[in-house]
């Protein structure tokens, strides 16, 4: 029996969990939202059966250490107080103080360039706020590909509480050439461009690379490292963990560009696939109940039931 693709499970609900937390938000503010999101949250995690299953998976393989209901709850938790997080960033309640940068001229040296760059990020941390500290410290525009209808109404709520915000997204099923003359232009114009890494192709199955991670091999998307060298631009990773009550954010420098020479193709993004899985196991080891892929990450490409057709997605 196939397992249900990523995107299936995006689609069930997270839109109206959204607009629950927005309205408890509003009213009563972040410390009693627990409140009344704790028997939400509990509600999600009882009647979750599968996503439970993938949680314990990925804890028992990223702790080393069989996962218990316990841990599983607290991943819910981490996840929904995630959210929170995204608001605040957003409503610019995070104060500078509680960020700290592993490289701290990173993203303005990248500024400092006029070349563009694109940033890999994951379902690791919160890349939300990464986006919305970016708002009007840097002169450049910031492009997030999204996937899914949800991520685009996602948005669509957020400016509810954030008017300002000005992240441009860019929904895609999948990237054709006209997204990548699209972006191409906008990386030619300095702009930045956002995409992530851990998840697979909505549409089209086989387009993968089998990588170790965690103890074992998954299958990672080929998509956006072919889009890293059509774009001709640097390449870096991108993390935002929270830890201690304050948010790390990494940006690794990947490639000043990226080459797909003939008849290496496949050997290079498969070099490239297998340092974006290193880097992402070592930051999933080090945050595990910031691991927000509530899946079966290690399932076969080819063994499971996409809810698109790759015309739909176009």
């Amino acid at each position: 029996m196939k397992s249900v693709h990523w995107s299936g499970i995006e689609e069930r609900g997270s839109l109206l969990g959204l607009k629950f937390l927005l309205w408890c938000y509003r009213l009563v503010g972040r410390r009693l939202i627990w409140v009344c999101l704790f028997p939400v949250v509990c509600y999600f995690f009882i009647s979750d059966k599968k996503g439970r299953a993938a949680s314990k998976q990925f804890l028992t393989r990223a702790t080393g250490k069989q996962a218990s209901t316990w841990m599983s709850l607290k991943h819910y938790c981490s996840f929904a107080d995630a959210a929170f997080d995204k608001l605040d960033a957003w409503l610019d309640k995070i104060p500078l103080e509680d960020i700290e940068h592993t490289r701290p001229d990173a993203m303005q040296n990248i500024v400092n360039t006029g070349k563009g760059a694109i940033l890999i990020g994951s379902h690791l941390g919160n890349l939300e706020v990464c986006r919305a500290l970016g708002q009007g410290r840097y002169k450049t525009q910031i492009n997030v590909l999204v996937f899914t209808d949800n991520a685009v109404k996602f948005n669509a709520i957020l400016k509810q509480v954030a008017p300002q915000v000005e992240v441009n997204l860019i929904s895609v099923g999948t990237i054709g050439p006209d997204t990548a003359i699209l972006l191409q232009e906008k990386v030619e114009q300095g702009e930045i461009v956002v995409i992530v890494g851990d998840r697979t192709s909505l549409s089209t199955s086989g387009r993968v690379v089998y990588q170790p991670f965690l103890g074992a091999e998954a299958p990672f998307s080929q998509g956006p490292f072919i889009l890293a060298a059509l774009l001709k631009c640097p390449v870096y990773w991108l993390f935002c963990n929270k830890e201690q009550g304050k948010f790390k954010v990494a940006i690794e420098h990947v490639s000043d560009g990226i080459k797909l020479a003939r008849g290496q193709r496949q050997e290079i993004l498969a070099g490239l696939i297998a340092q974006y899985a290193e880097r992402l196991s070592y930051y999933a080891v080090k945050y595990p109940y910031q691991w927000f892929n509530f899946y079966d990450f290690w399932q076969q490409d080819d063994q499971v039931v996409r809810l698109k057709s790759e015309e739909e997605c176009k």
